[in-house]
């Protein structure tokens, strides 16, 4: 299966395996990405993502040779995205592990994904600009958002390659933490989803809408019952001292 997922307690990790073209993505794989990521928002028992791409490369970006073939990457301005859940506003994080290439629309899927963390060997940048595809899942949206519009534009102008250690200086990735999604799927949830939400919702509002959205976020968490069984746990000294909470 080109799409496949694996589940380890609260964690789903999905996983690219198509390494005979470098993981690049067509239509029925963007399709296949999309329904993974959506039952795994559907899936209650699910608390955090995790994407991957087997063989050692994340992701090649969209399949050119599938273009104008009966596989080729849907481009319709509306329903899902060309490399399939880019379009998605999950309610959970997702986390891109990124080993080897992410490039070109490799690059729009990480982005998507709430954090990104990266191996030593991977590589990240516009690679489509050399082949004179355009950028149309979210890369000109989301890529300034994340590292500023100057390098930004370094990225999508050139179409460099940027190695791990750039990457993580210019805040494009972050460093290797393999139990990271497991941290994350430990916390409590509803608090851990509101915030998200929030952040993610704000980005686009002035900042009095913003708050306020905040505060209408934060009031059905401070009345849920999650609240009085983490001050219970802090009360009772957990988390004092760098002890796990």
């Amino acid at each position: 299966m080109a799409v496949r997922v694996e589940r380890d307690g609260a964690v789903s990790t999905v996983i690219l395996d198509r390494p005979d073209v470098r993981n690049a993505v067509d239509g029925p794989t963007a399709a296949a990405l999309a329904g993974a990521f959506r039952d795994f928002d559907a899936d209650a028992s699910a608390h955090v993502a995790v994407l991957w791409g087997a063989g050692g490369t994340f992701c090649a970006g969209a399949d050119l040779k599938a273009v104008g073939g009966p596989d080729g990457n849907r481009a319709e301005p509306d329903g899902d995205g060309p490399m399939g859940p880019t379009r998605l506003r999950l309610a959970k994080p997702v986390i891109a592990a990124i080993g080897g290439h992410a490039v070109a629309g490799g690059l729009e899927l990480a982005l998507w994904c709430d954090l990104r963390v990266a191996e030593e060997d991977a590589v990240l940048g516009v690679f489509s600009r050399r082949w004179g595809v355009p950028l149309i899942d979210g890369g000109t949206v989301r890529l300034p958002r994340v590292i500023g519009l100057g390098r930004a534009l370094d990225l999508i102008l050139t179409g460099r390659p940027v190695a791990a250690p750039e990457a993580l200086a210019m805040g494009l990735v972050r460093r290797v933490v393999p139990a990271l999604a497991h941290e994350l799927a430990a916390l409590p949830q509803q608090c851990l989803r509101s915030d998200r939400a929030s952040a993610l919702a704000g980005a686009g509002l002035a900042e009095d809408e913003a708050m306020a959205g905040e505060f209408q976020s934060g009031a059905a968490v401070l009345a849920g019952p999650g609240l009085a069984e983490g001050v219970g746990r802090f009360r009772g000294g957990a988390g004092r001292g760098g002890t796990p909470a």
